[in-house]
């Protein structure tokens, strides 16, 4: 497992069935972007593939590959096939579980 801020990297076995390939922006993957800050989770390697299913991101790489924030240090993963997870956080008060925004 990566974590980096409220991002997670976790080992999947395969892509499911009927995911879509994602194309890269600007030349970089986002996993996740901060709506106020416009700060993102990005990976800056594009010889990898993404992609999406159910909201999900699947990332399949043959080589180590870097994600990078602004506000993180970047981190090195190993080569696979990822699943793209956000941390979630629960309010006991609205009795209510949210995604984590860093």
């Amino acid at each position: 497992m990566y974590i980096q801020g409220d991002v997670y990297l976790t080992e999947a076995e395969k892509i499911p069935k009927n995911a879509e390939k994602v194309s890269a922006r600007n030349n970089r993957y986002i996993l996740a972007e901060g709506k106020a800050t416009n700060h993102a989770h990005a990976i800056v390697d594009t010889e990898l593939e993404v992609y999406e299913k159910d909201g999900t991101l699947y990332i399949k790489a043959g080589n180590p590959f870097k994600v990078v924030h602004e506000e993180h240090n970047p981190i090195i993963v190993e080569p696979g096939i990822w699943k793209v997870g956000r941390q979630k956080e629960y309010d006991p008060f609205l009795e209510e579980t949210r995604t984590v925004i860093d």
